[in-house]
């Protein structure tokens, strides 16, 4: 994953066909490990593409795929307002436990897979 963030990186600024020195050289900017065998495959792969239409093309594959949505909250019964404060908390709860997960996912965006 670091390997495909560092050639965007690349891109990103200007690159439009990062060699595989380039690739390092972002990589050793934040102190990541870079592993020639994957940068080679990387690139043997998406020699000759056109890198916005394979974004295009994954962005579509990745529609449909499902994202799990979220659980529904059943209704209070009438006349039981105890009940309503309930679920609020629960989805304070859920919404924090989301924040954690997210900051996880970013500070392991370049670690080994």
């Amino acid at each position: 994953m670091k390997v495909v963030a560092a050639y965007m990186l690349a891109i990103l600024g200007g690159n439009a066909s990062p060699s595989a020195d380039d690739v390092k050289k972002i990589l050793g900017s934040v102190g990541a490990e870079a592993d020639d065998n994957k940068i080679e495959l990387l690139l043997s792969q998406l020699k000759g593409k056109d890198i916005t239409d394979l974004v295009a093309s994954g962005k579509e594959k990745l529609a449909s795929v499902p994202s799990g949505g979220s659980a529904a909250v059943a209704a209070p019964a009438a006349g039981t307002d105890a009940a309503a404060p309930g679920p609020v908390e629960e989805k304070k709860e859920e919404k924090v436990e989301e924040e954690e997960e997210d900051d996880e996912f970013i500070s392991n965006i370049f670690d080994e897979e």
